[in-house]
């Protein structure tokens, strides 16, 4: 009898790891005409996010002056970003050419979901930054150095990496883990960073009222609180289906099977959509990332060098870039700076 149970068990394992990795093949069975929908948003996706933070790494690489903790935040989220977007040709290229490959589909999720933790962590860091650089200024100066925020970063990828893995670990040993086992995954992921950037969020727009916050700019305070509202969207948009679906898998692990696989595509799609949205909050990172967006393709008519970035206005002119930077310099209605202080 044992040798026959060790078999069953072998035999489950296998079942569920088999339908683990072929996702999307799965799909693209049960409901083809989905799948195909999510094709084309996922190109939309890839072509937006590699072309817009293509632009911004080369503005904080090249362009920017002074690489404060702010920006080697950012410099490492706009590479993740830039990593899911390449994710996702690959994922199709995956399932059309390589459907029977449980090694590549293994290593295209493991990769994705890397990059997706890594994303929620650096903008964790950046809300982070924003408050100790607004409301805790002086208490802050020694932890807002350059050296520590790239430890930080080196952390972030050794954290999500060993993280991710183990999520895929539990996923592939139980098909419907207990909440007992994902919870304390989901908190270190998702529900501490939320907190963080609420919190934050809240303590900035609460202490702009007080008198010890006037000696800096309105412009600057101003910022920092589109910067964090911005990156609170991001989470409710982009990371909260996911989850929220994660979490009700484990509380009702007898949820339909086609309804936990569409919702899992759909939730997974729009986590993929914050690679396009970050470059919002690229916006409110340094003073000037939004003209010097606008001056790389504007006619020259003359070099300026401005706080932490320097513009040189080169090439022709490109109308829908300058319309996107025009339409996420302030993107929540609120007052846009005019001119701001370098943090």
């Amino acid at each position: 009898m044992e040798p026959s149970n060790h078999s069953t068990v072998s035999s489950n394992y296998t079942d569920m790891f088999n339908k683990f990795v072929h996702l999307d093949g799965e799909l693209s069975d049960k409901f083809y005409t989905l799948w195909i929908v999510l094709v084309v948003i996922n190109t939309i996706i890839f072509l937006m996010g590699v072309v817009l933070n293509s632009l911004a790494l080369y503005v904080f690489c090249f362009r920017t002056k002074t690489k404060t903790t702010s920006v080697i935040y950012t410099i490492n989220l706009i590479v993740t970003d830039l990593l899911v977007g390449f994710s996702l040709p690959v994922r199709i290229i995956v399932h059309y050419s390589a459907k029977n490959c449980q090694t590549c589909a293994l290593v295209h999720i493991f990769t994705y979901f890397v990059n997706m933790y890594c994303s929620i962590l650096f903008l964790t860091c950046i809300c982070i930054d924003r408050y100790l650089a607004i409301v805790q200024v002086d208490a802050s100066r020694k932890w807002r150095n350059p050296n520590y925020a790239k430890g930080i970063c080196a952390f972030i990828w050794t954290f999500a990496t060993a993280l991710t893995f183990s999520i895929l670990i539990l996923a592939m040993k139980f098909s419907y883990c207990c909440i007992a086992q994902i919870l304390p995954l989901m908190v270190c992921e998702y529900f501490f960073p939320l907190i963080i950037i609420t919190f934050f969020t809240t303590r900035i727009m609460c202490a702009l009222s007080k008198p010890t916050l006037m000696h800096q700019s309105r412009e600057r305070r101003m910022r920092a609180v589109q910067l964090l509202i911005t990156v609170l969207i991001i989470f409710m948009i982009c990371f909260t289906p996911f989850h929220v679906r994660q979490l009700a898998i484990a509380i009702n692990p007898a949820m339909s099977y086609n309804l936990s696989l569409v919702v899992y595509h759909v939730t997974v799609t729009l986590s993929s959509l914050n690679s396009c949205m970050d470059p919002i909050v690229y916006c409110f990172v340094t003073n000037n990332f939004q003209s010097t967006m606008k001056n790389i393709f504007r006619k020259p008519e003359f070099e300026q060098t401005s706080g932490e970035v320097i513009s040189v206005n080169k090439g022709s002119g490109s109308n829908a870039i300058i319309a996107f930077a025009n339409a996420i310099g302030n993107p929540l209605g609120l007052p846009s700076p005019n001119t701001t202080t370098n943090s």
